[in-house]
């Protein structure tokens, strides 16, 4: 009776550490902007009137900036998605949160847009940086806050 007590204990572990690995997958993915922005999960849900501009890219002349280093990081549910689906899920609620704070603090763009995930800068004119568990994808953004011409 003892051997087949350890046996199932054992079999119980081992189901509970295969359980834990497979909730704690932590896979990063580095995705298309442009394909993000093109998808349906976007259509006339981003303000056109807040201009959103990523990594270096060119922008009307900046008449006043307003907040530097502002940073969103937002997380949405994954289950029974697959990561590119919630990755473009919580990329669009980033955005939105980023245009949000443009509007609230006067401002109509948010430039020098790149990932900030777990306090790591990624600079990218083209990608953003997605991180999808199991159950969650999460996406952090760094920009700043400007009026431009």
């Amino acid at each position: 009776m003892k051997v087949f007590k350890l046996a199932v204990s054992s079999i119980a572990l081992s189901l509970a550490l295969v359980s834990t690995q497979a909730y704690s997958r932590d896979t990063e993915h580095h995705l298309s902007i442009q394909e993000a922005l093109q998808s349906s999960d976007f259509k006339d849900k981003l303000d056109p009137s807040i201009k959103l501009y990523f990594g270096s890219q060119g922008h009307s002349q900046v008449s006043s900036r307003i907040a530097s280093g502002v940073v969103t990081n937002k997380k949405t549910n994954a289950f029974a998605k697959s990561d590119e689906e919630a990755c473009r899920w919580v990329f669009l609620s980033a955005l939105l949160a980023l245009q949000e704070r443009a509007k609230n603090d006067g401002g109509n763009a948010v430039i020098n847009i790149n990932s900030f995930y777990k306090r790591e800068l990624m600079q990218s004119n083209t990608d953003y940086e997605c991180h999808a568990g199991a159950i969650m994808a999460g996406v952090a953004l760094k920009g700043d806050v400007v009026t431009v011409k």
